[in-house]
């Protein structure tokens, strides 16, 4: 049974995030769902469409931009009341500067993909602002996607300093393809939301992947060539191969990880073995090292050493 009546997703004026939004506020029982963008023209523009679309004037605008921790408190600190459930859906390739380090030490990849997340749970959890249920948008990517090319995180011994070195771009280098970086980011994120859940037993902590899915705007920061690949021509044959599904099927995923308590706290749900698409299975049967408690708190230590410095 559901009974969340506040919702915050960040990222929601485009792809997923928006999607997802139209899709909770026709859930039973939500009375706001808080839009966290870093754009206010595109924010306006998305609740206008969002209160059009489902005919429920429950949307706030709430700025916010998970590439700077300070935007994020700053954010934060305009709350005044307790949200339910959080879906911390912001991401993607990490602009046209990813390797290039934020003010907060960390690579602008990592910050938008993982880091703005970590300081925007923490401070909700602080101000007690927080009350049921948070869930990471997670990506098979953190265990590799043979058939897409799409090889398995590289990781040499889950330590603290191999999550930093992976946080700060030491791992990559400058010049690092951010398509390989990024399922190295989401395996971070995927073990921190484990660690937090052990940390934080009254909150639900679930990592969900919304899959391989069209439509998002998560690759319009790649070069020329492969943003073609992916975003277009990737969108109409990936389908047709069960490579792909549709935003609102991702966005589904987001919606049955809030509602459906089945959803376990501390696990991480992504597609099958082998493939993007399809029904989600605890990542544990597929690769047993997301279950190594050992790494989950390498991975929190990680980021809590840039979150807090």
């Amino acid at each position: 049974m559901n009974a969340m009546q506040t919702v915050l997703i960040t990222g929601a004026n485009a792809g997923l995030g928006f999607e997802a939004a139209k899709q909770l506020a026709l859930q039973k029982g939500v009375e706001k769902i808080y839009l966290a963008c870093r754009n206010l023209a595109k924010a306006e523009v998305a609740k206008a469409e969002l209160v059009s679309t489902t005919g429920k004037d429950i949307f706030e605008i709430l700025i916010l931009d998970v590439a700077s921790a300070d935007s994020v408190r700053s954010a934060v600190a305009n709350l005044k009341q307790p949200i339910d459930a959080i879906v911390l859906n912001a991401g993607g390739m990490g602009g046209q500067t990813p390797n290039q380090l934020t003010d907060d030490g960390v690579t602008t990849i990592f910050a938008s993909n993982l880091l703005g997340h970590v300081v925007l749970v923490d401070e909700l959890l602080q101000r007690q602002l927080v009350t049921s249920t948070i869930l990471y948008a997670g990506s098979e990517a953190a265990r590799g996607i043979p058939k897409m090319g799409v090889a398995k995180p590289d990781l040499k011994n889950h330590s603290v300093d191999e999550f930093v070195a992976i946080a700060n771009g030491d791992k990559f280098g400058p010049k690092a393809d951010p398509l390989n970086i990024y399922g190295t980011i989401k395996l971070t994120g995927a073990l921190w939301m484990s660690a937090m859940a052990r940390k934080h037993p009254h909150i639900r902590f679930v990592t969900m992947s919304p899959g391989g899915t069209t439509g998002t705007n998560g690759m319009d920061d790649l070069p020329f060539f492969k943003k073609v690949f992916f975003k277009y021509i990737g969108g109409l044959v990936m389908p047709k191969l069960g490579m792909m599904h549709s935003v609102e099927t991702g966005a589904k995923r987001y919606v049955e990880g809030l509602v459906n308590t089945g959803f376990k706290s501390g696990s991480f749900y992504a597609s099958k073995a082998g493939s993007p698409t399809g029904p989600v299975v605890d990542q544990i049967t597929v690769d047993p090292s997301f279950a190594n408690e050992q790494a989950q708190n390498a991975a929190w230590q990680a980021v809590q050493n840039f979150a807090h410095q």
